[in-house]
């Protein structure tokens, strides 16, 4: 796939997550009700309908390129993997943060190739934001904004701003803060965490605990194409395609 293929196939990426974003407001305006899949998470209509959306899109776009896609990876129905790339998708990443309506969940695809995220795209459909990048740089837009080229910035002398997970800190994520120099702790739900590292407004996003790679993979492939950088507590990258789909701990970098 060359640059311009790319840069087509991200734009065609970005319509997409908005038009699942869409489907996601029209139910998140509705009195809807969370169900427990088998391992205790919630999910709601709004993550199968956008779900949906997604997959048809992924089929008329790359029909031979297979997808992972978290509500039918719950349901049994992932693909196998030959080795290939292949797509991870979380239709609703933040179903937490959706039932609480708090605004900070979000819409993720990603592209993986070899093992790494090559193409991705993060849209927040009550805040209005996307994230993505195409192959040659990362961008953000609010709203029906224009693109702009988003980097991440070398932290400051006296500390790190930190971000947080809102519904997963727990006592071993305060155990590793311990250990870094700590400027500020924020807050934030889904894979906003890593655009928010991209863009330069915070500088470390540390997760310690469960993620699976549908959660994660879009973001990281935006914060690489912005300069950051996405590896395990040893130092080693963040890589895509692991039996059972299951993150390691990790930390997400700035510059």
């Amino acid at each position: 796939m060359d640059q311009k293929q790319r840069s087509e196939l991200a734009a065609q990426l970005v319509q997409l997550a908005e038009q699942a974003g869409q489907a996601i407001l029209e139910i998140y305006a509705t009195d809807f009700a969370a169900r427990a899949k088998a391992d205790a998470s919630p999910v709601t209509d709004a993550d199968e309908r956008a779900e949906a959306i997604i997959l048809d899109g992924l089929r008329r776009l790359t029909p031979a390129i297979p997808v992972v896609a978290e509500e039918s990876a719950a349901a049994g129905r992932a693909p196998t993997l030959t080795g290939g790339p292949f797509w991870l998708v979380d239709p609703l990443d933040g179903t937490r943060e959706f039932v609480d309506r708090n605004g900070e969940f979000t819409v993720n695809i990603a592209l993986i190739e070899q093992g790494r995220p090559t193409l991705g795209v993060v849209h927040a459909p009550v805040l209005g934001l996307t994230y993505w990048n195409d192959g040659a740089g990362a961008f953000g837009r609010e709203a029906a904004g224009e693109a702009r080229p988003i980097r991440v910035r070398q932290p400051a002398a006296d500390g790190l701003v930190v971000l947080a997970s809102r519904s997963h800190r727990d006592a071993r994520t305060d155990d590793y803060l311990a250990t870094v120099k700590v400027k500020a702790l924020s807050y934030a739900g889904s894979s906003l965490k890593f655009c928010q590292v991209a863009e330069g407004i915070a500088d470390h996003y540390p997760r310690i605990g469960r993620t699976m790679e549908w959660d994660t993979a879009a973001g990281h492939a935006v914060l690489a194409a912005a300069g950051g950088r996405v590896t395990t507590l040893d130092g080693r990258d963040l890589t895509y395609g692991k039996p059972g789909f299951a993150n390691p701990d990790f930390i997400a970098r700035g510059g």
